[in-house]
């Protein structure tokens, strides 16, 4: 019985929050621009906490250093193959290999992990997202928006808030400040004031999933292909980094939080960069399906390590 009402306690609260976000939709508690304003707040706000926090907090060795490159070299892979598919499969979008890889860590990740390993560190999801987030930073974002010039991008990764708190969590876990804070009885202070900040960040997330989640809308014959693509090479990024992990890495990685990497979807920043406007449709459809995806496959992941 406990193990039930602890998967239950685990996967409701997300169902909870996308039924509230969609409830916001259909009976207009909130606008469009006011869904905007709120991803802001955590985009600019309380997201940098979480990660700062995430990062501070990490362990840190030289052999921890290789985590981010593998992870960087495995998305890399990933857009390549999914630039292949989409170039043989003769679809007429520039922006579906995109969707091949990169991960909505930012926006989901940080708030089903906290709910699936309540408790689990959660730099330990951090030190794996980091890989991927200086790849969607850097190359899936030059490509993206078709930016060149190394100063434009610079430009972009200097006045990104999530960026800066990831880099400010980095330099302040491994130097060993917050080690030293610690001895001083002063990350305690840190402490206090990024839960505090933090805390609401997950329900906000959800919620603004849950409005933008029109499952009517969505049209499945033409995604179902995105999809597949999608599946089929997130159980090839699993394989890739277990198999690393089990051989060449010697456990570094959580297992449990790359299994929840791949099943997040890509990030939610793509539609915006569409040419044409049914080219915007057919990606936030695709986004829109492979994150109700996500939230099937996190209810299952819930039941699974649930019961263990």
């Amino acid at each position: 019985m406990g193990k039930v009402i602890s998967v239950i306690a685990t996967a409701l609260p997300v169902f909870i929050a996308l039924a509230m976000g969609m409830m916001c939709r259909s009976r207009q508690f909130i606008t469009r621009d006011g869904v905007d304003t709120l991803k802001k707040v955590i985009i600019n706000l309380t997201l940098p906490f979480v990660l700062f926090s995430s990062f501070a907090t990490a362990e840190y060795s030289l052999s921890s250093l290789i985590l981010p490159i593998v992870v960087f070299a495995v998305c890399t892979l990933l857009l390549m193959l999914g630039f292949l598919i989409i170039r043989l499969s003769k679809m007429q979008s520039r922006l579906a290999p995109f969707l091949a890889s990169g991960f909505e860590a930012g926006m989901l990740g940080f708030a089903l992990f906290g709910l699936l390993f309540p408790d689990e560190s959660m730099s330990k999801f951090a030190m794996i997202v980091l890989g991927q987030e200086i790849f969607v930073f850097t190359l899936y974002k030059m490509l993206l928006t078709k930016k060149t010039d190394p100063k434009a991008i610079l430009d972009d990764l200097l006045h990104s808030p999530t960026l800066i708190a990831v880099i400010l969590g980095l330099l302040v876990g491994a130097t060993g400040l917050y080690g030293k804070l610690q001895d001083w009885g002063i990350a305690v202070i840190v402490d206090s004031v990024t839960s505090f900040v933090s805390a609401p960040t997950g329900m906000i997330i959800l919620l603004t999933v849950g409005y933008d989640l029109v499952i009517r809308e969505i049209p499945w014959k033409q995604t179902g292909g995105l999809i597949a693509m999608r599946l089929g090479l997130m159980a090839l990024c699993f394989g890739i980094l277990v198999l690393l992990n089990r051989t060449v890495l010697n456990g570094m990685i959580f297992e449990g939080a790359a299994l929840l990497l791949v099943i997040l979807p890509p990030p939610y920043i793509i539609p915006v960069f569409a040419d044409e406007p049914s080219e915007r449709v057919q990606i936030s459809s695709a986004l829109s399906a492979m994150t109700l995806l996500t939230m099937v496959l996190f209810a299952i992941l819930s039941v699974v390590y649930g019961l263990q």
